[in-house]
């Protein structure tokens, strides 16, 4: 009997669903995203990067970065920090509440929550807890809020605020999200490392801002040249072994005040449907904004 067909049936079948799970269904999935608008912070999400950052994109990829870090934080789970939003008229009895949700506080400490709300009540709880505490304050006209933190061994090392979804490299051509951390994530940079010159004396040498790295100095980014007149207010604040010689003095090139403007671009502090955490006003920035030690 001729197999042929079969055969022929076996291959097709197989290679259609292979092309359907690693082609369609994510064109499906990522390909018709768009912004979207973001209720916590009033406007679109993400926005589309403008400028030299543009630029700076093709020399982060021609540097070879994406060789040593990644761009994509991973998280693991959730806890909840449960946070008194409004005392209401009953004070009295929200205090009671308070002391009930949190046993270890004290009669003046439940009382300065209420009298100083929005205040955190519990820090790092189940969702479980969340949901008979919200019981609680049911019927009080106390009102409480849980503050989603998210969780994981990138978070801890505050690299970002959430993990990363395919809505982050909305406006990336190619994504570089890398596969090898041999420095730091760089996903959310911008956030955590905000100083332009920090990223300027880095670039130049590394060891200038961390004594150990062993990232490669990228010296080909920078100009040495006579100080003319005056010194350039763009030169690098250099020092020591790393400091040019007398009369000179060390300028970025325009590739190396893109590629910082797109590290300075790299955010994804914002909350979105795949990766939600929500602050109040209890903690504004504790947890968004918190600037880790310098890192490579």
């Amino acid at each position: 009997m001729n197999q042929g067909p079969l055969l022929f049936l076996s291959v097709l079948c197989a290679m259609a669903a292979s092309w359907m799970g690693f082609v369609l269904m994510p064109q499906v999935q990522l390909g018709n995203q768009s912004t979207r608008l973001v209720k916590e912070i009033g406007r679109h999400y993400p926005a589309e990067r403008g400028g030299i950052a543009v630029k700076g994109h093709d020399v982060y990829r021609a540097a070879g970065c994406v060789s040593c870090h990644t761009q994509q934080v991973r998280q693991s789970g959730f806890i909840f920090d449960i946070v008194l939003t409004d005392a209401g008229d009953f004070t009295d009895l929200v205090t009671s509440l308070v002391q009930q949700a949190n046993g270890d506080l004290s009669d003046q400490q439940a009382a300065d929550i209420v009298a100083n709300a929005p205040k955190t009540i519990l820090e790092g709880v189940s969702k479980q807890t969340v949901d008979s505490i919200a019981f609680l304050f049911k019927d009080s006209g106390g009102k409480v809020a849980a503050n989603i933190r998210p969780t994981g061994p990138d978070i801890d090392r505050g690299w970002g605020p959430r993990q990363t979804v395919g809505l982050d490299y909305l406006f990336d051509e190619p994504v570089l999200m890398g596969s090898q951390r041999i420095g730091p994530d760089l996903a959310d940079v911008g956030s955590r490392l905000a100083d332009r010159n920090w990223h300027l004396l880095h670039l130049y040498h590394p060891r200038t801002v961390v004594e150990k790295s062993i990232m490669p100095a990228y010296p080909y980014l920078f100009e040495t040249r006579e100080i003319g007149d005056s010194p350039s207010p763009d030169a690098l604040a250099l020092k020591g072994e790393f400091a040019p010689e007398e009369g000179m003095e060390v300028i970025p090139t325009p590739e190396a005040n893109a590629l910082v403007e797109y590290l300075l671009s790299l955010r994804i502090f914002h909350p979105v449907f795949e990766a939600p955490y929500i602050f109040t006003q209890a903690e504004p920035s504790e947890n968004i904004d918190s600037e880790m030690e310098p890192a490579e």
